[in-house]
């Protein structure tokens, strides 16, 4: 759908004049939640504009892809100005620390490899700064997410974008009915391409701005020494074993290392070896061939299924996808006690690092997921692999 289109359909789906319903956008400062503002302004509704401050890294200040800090807290207030809004900073940088940033460097250390953007839209943003946007007095708060909220029989549903390249339902899976009553995602239809030439004849400054990279707060992506900032003597120093469990090498610290890592192993062998598992506890880095990785089961802790039409206990068919960037796979989900589940791949995948999301798909509806806390093979493959 083009952003014209877009702007002649936009509907909060409230039943109040437009002039009398408040939208409070989240403002990063980049040109999807600007132009996310901008459609709601030309649309003739009350908006609010409101920035998170999350951190004040000085390495962040003037850095390309950066977010949520510095430059970006500019970028937003300029753009508010453009468009007529109201526009507010809210400094959260303790709640961030506490929520996303603590977090991240923890599950590190327990061997994981940890997601801050689901845990940031699941505390900061979509319950804290939703709060503050009830507090303001807003009928809805509305994000730049490439995802499309859509009106079910048993009420709104979360689907996947319309730009494949863009999607980032993945990155919502945890997003509660109530949040979803209250969200709004207007680039759900609308490719990139088309937003970035709506902000250049708007003339919004961010118009041509880079894109913000996903962890926000590690300057130049060297998260190791954020985590050993952090965590002093996260980076201690251990082995790297292969299947038998005989030592091959020494590693700088399991905090670098992750399942399915082929480069920066150091290691000389006649094939291929990658990460197949990590040990916190006794800091040891497992490598093996690739056929290693291989598994077709995945357990899930924290599940989260907001939408009624989640999965019974009886199991249900699904595409799942293990990290953000995979396309999908076929499988069947059971829900187990305790807020676990068990996902059985229909083919076998390589293995997916703990602390990662499976977010869980029918067609294009998001259904929701939980955290990976393992992956393993069922009794057929083990057979096939020994074979």
């Amino acid at each position: 759908m083009s952003i014209a289109s877009t702007i002649a359909s936009i509907d909060a789906g409230i039943d109040k004049p437009r002039a009398r319903t408040r939208i409070v956008v989240a403002m990063s400062g980049g040109v999807d939640s600007s132009v996310t503002a901008a459609l709601y302004a030309e649309a003739g509704y009350d908006v609010v504009g409101i920035t998170l401050q999350l951190y004040d890294d000085g390495a962040a200040q003037g850095r390309v892809g950066a977010c949520c800090a510095g430059q970006d807290i500019h970028d937003a207030r300029r753009v508010a100005a453009h468009l007529g809004i109201a526009h507010y900073v809210l400094d959260y940088e303790n709640r961030f620390r506490s929520e996303v940033i603590d977090d991240f460097a923890d599950s590190y250390l327990r061997g994981e490899t940890p997601i801050p953007c689901i845990k940031c839209n699941q505390t900061v943003k979509f319950r804290d700064l939703l709060a503050a946007a009830r507090d303001l007095g807003a009928d809805a708060l509305a994000t730049g997410h490439y995802v499309r909220r859509v009106m079910g029989d048993a009420g709104p549903e979360l689907h996947r974008a319309d730009d494949g390249e863009r999607d980032q339902s993945y990155f919502l899976f945890a997003t509660t009915r109530e949040q979803l009553e209250f969200l709004r995602f207007p680039l759900g239809d609308v490719g990139k391409a088309e937003v970035r030439r709506r902000a250049g004849r708007l003339g919004l400054a961010v118009a041509a701005k880079p894109d913000s990279q996903d962890i926000c707060f590690v300057p130049d992506g060297d998260y190791a020494t954020v985590i050993e900032k952090l965590r002093p003597g996260a980076c201690e120093a251990g082995d790297i074993v292969d299947l038998a469990g005989e030592i091959v090498g020494q590693h700088a610290g399991i905090i670098r290392y992750t399942i399915g890592q082929r480069r920066g192993l150091g290691i000389a062998a006649p094939e291929p070896l990658y990460v197949v598992a990590l040990d916190a506890a006794s800091r040891r880095v497992t490598v093996g061939p690739k056929a290693a990785l291989l598994c077709d089961r995945v357990f899930l802790r924290q599940l989260y299924f907001p939408d009624r039409g989640a999965p019974s206990r009886g199991g249900a068919e699904i595409t799942v996808r293990l990290r953000s960037s995979h396309p999908g796979a076929a499988a069947r989900l059971t829900l187990l006690d305790d807020g676990e589940g068990e996902i059985h791949l229909s083919r076998p995948e390589a293995a997916t690092a703990r602390g990662q999301a499976a977010v869980c798909y029918q067609g294009d509806r998001l259904l929701g997921g939980g955290w990976i806390a393992g992956m393993g093979q069922s009794d057929a493959l083990r057979r096939a692999a020994a074979a």
